[in-house]
């Protein structure tokens, strides 16, 4: 008897394609499968996880954080690197299943828990530490945000995000993306985008680029104003960008405030220390 061929939806065949070598990998385990929710993209290409891993510069740092390692295209090659004591943090149990499966040396250094909410003391006390990770396009801003909020102690981070978060990042004042999480993170950090990552090389492609930063801990223990302050006045600030900053701060500033030159300019001409001394003149009111 003749069988009519099996019609295949080609919007999902990277799926139905993709299901067996997921088995064959994790060797009886529910094959691993992409979850949208999760923002997951698992990069599938060795060279350019050595090159994220070797981006990793600070020769000081023992102490690395991976955050979300999914399939683990990092994890064995961090795991291998002497030089490292590495913790792994995934929230996705599927995932984590997979990793301890995958990678016996994985055994104790994995934390299945959300990066945003897990208390980063309990991995390393208050030792430096070095972040590293491929992380999730839909919460890699608030992942920068954790990072500030553990800055004394966050030394150094590698990370791939969306192409145009990393390039705002990196912006300098004047850029039409420089906006506030470069500002609140150039204050603490020396910030350097590294190079381009195309969609082919992850699974399922993602509909954008990616790109790779690195940022290294400057020298500023605190700033010469008060930082709540400083804040509140940079996200103010470019809540309203198109409006100079005597409009868009005007909740902040007295009614009867002498001139200032820099309440003439929009927030994207001012760089950090323009910032700071901005803060310091609202303080001072």
């Amino acid at each position: 008897m003749n069988q009519k061929p099996r019609q295949v939806c080609t919007s999902c065949c990277w799926h139905i394609f993709l299901i067996p070598l997921y088995r064959q990998k994790t060797s009886g385990l529910k094959h691993l499968t992409p979850k949208k929710a999760l923002g997951q993209h698992f990069l599938n290409d060795k060279g350019i996880a050595a090159k994220i891993v070797s981006s990793l510069k600070a020769d000081d740092i023992r102490h690395v954080i991976e955050v979300g390692p999914g399939m683990g295209a990092l994890t064995p090659m961090l795991l291998q690197e002497q030089r490292f004591d590495t913790r792994f943090v995934e929230v996705d149990t599927d995932a984590a299943a997979y990793l301890e499966a995958q990678y016996p040396d994985i055994k104790g250094k994995l934390v299945v828990a959300d990066f945003l909410r897990y208390p980063l003391e309990q991995l390393f006390g208050d030792k430096p530490v070095a972040i590293i990770g491929n992380f999730p396009y839909n919460i890699s801003s608030q992942i920068f945000f954790r990072i500030l909020d553990y800055r004394s102690q966050v030394k150094e981070v590698v990370g791939m995000l969306q192409k145009e978060v990393a390039e705002r990042i990196a912006a300098p004042p004047g850029s039409k993306t420089y906006g506030i999480t470069s500002v609140l993170l150039q204050a603490f950090y020396d910030i350097e985008y590294l190079f381009t990552v195309h969609e082919h090389v992850f699974i399922p492609p993602p509909k954008v680029k990616s790109g790779v930063i690195r940022l290294a801990r400057n020298r500023v223990e605190a700033l010469p104003c008060d930082e709540a302050l400083f804040f509140r006045v940079v996200k103010t600030a470019f809540n309203q960008r198109r409006k100079m900053l005597s409009n868009s701060l005007k909740s902040l500033l007295p009614a009867d405030h002498a001139a200032n030159p820099m309440l003439s300019k929009r927030p994207e001409q001012l760089g950090v220390h323009e910032f700071i001394e901005l803060t310091l003149f609202v303080e001072n009111k």
